[in-house]
């Protein structure tokens, strides 16, 4: 064979290769050309329905839309309005990609990257509630609401050794059942906490916070071949400030952009 004939057929075989490789992770995270999202609006820094139409906004719909882009796949969103439920139909098969805090009960079924944004765990409390601190919290005859399944549940069910965790169905309804029954303190993400210590009078915050919660981009176990992929597509929207861009568009200004993966 002569040479050029020759070299043009290694460089086409390389081409065709690399093709290949390209399409990967699209086989794998969009079967069938679709990038099913699963949207946790029960985690409103992450996630909200745009007041006109209902579709999800924020920086969890802002990865999922120009990560669909990039394979090139169609977009279907399936929201929910706990992190439980998205957990739960996972278990089902009704997502490719989810935006949850990585977790190490999650991690048994979903295979996580490095987080994307950080956020804050803490307490809301009554004014009048002689609870000041942090570590005020664990002790016997202390009543805590949270949402099932919530980052903040798994962490406190592990964390807390006296007090009692009372579970709401959704992270919202926490805080409808703290009121409701009465109970010592409302467990969840600080800013909705915050923000909701600030609307209502008789409300406030307890400094500090019991965890630190990473968000991060997960798919189903059993598709890590693209988790490499997966992993630099969140590395690069970290650092060229996509997520703090997406963030601060949906009103999330004080959330924190993760520090690079190590």
């Amino acid at each position: 064979m002569p040479f050029p004939r020759r070299a043009a057929l290694v460089a086409g075989l390389a081409v065709t290769a690399a093709a290949a490789r390209a399409q990967e992770p699209a086989a794998i995270l969009a079967p069938g050309g679709v990038l099913r999202a699963a949207i946790n609006f029960g985690n409103p820094v992450l996630a909200q329905p745009d007041p006109a139409t209902g579709e999800p906004r924020g920086v969890s719909a802002a990865l999922a839309r120009e990560l669909a882009r990039r394979l090139g796949a169609t977009l279907r969103f399936a929201t929910y309005d706990a992190a439980g439920k998205v957990t739960d139909a996972g278990k089902r098969g009704e997502w490719d990609l989810c935006f949850l805090a990585i977790d190490p009960v999650r991690a048994q079924g979903i295979a996580f990257t490095a987080p994307y944004v950080v956020i804050e765990g803490t307490y809301m409390v009554p004014e009048a509630s002689p609870l000041r601190a942090i570590e005020d919290v664990d002790r016997p005859g202390i009543r805590v609401a949270v949402g099932r399944g919530s980052a903040y549940d798994l962490h406190l069910t592990r964390a807390l050794k006296q007090a009692e965790l009372v579970r709401a169905p959704s992270s919202p309804e926490a805080i409808d059942l703290f009121l409701r029954q009465g109970l010592d303190a409302a467990a969840g993400v600080t800013q909705p906490l915050v923000a909701y210590a600030a609307a209502n009078p008789g409300m406030r915050v307890i400094p500090g916070r019991f965890m630190v919660i990473e968000q991060a981009v997960g798919i189903p176990q059993g598709r890590e071949a693209a988790l490499p992929y997966l992993r630099a597509f969140v590395e690069e929207m970290k650092a060229s400030g996509f997520v703090a861009r997406a963030l601060a568009e949906s009103g999330q200004k004080d959330a924190a952009v993760a520090p690079p993966a190590s």
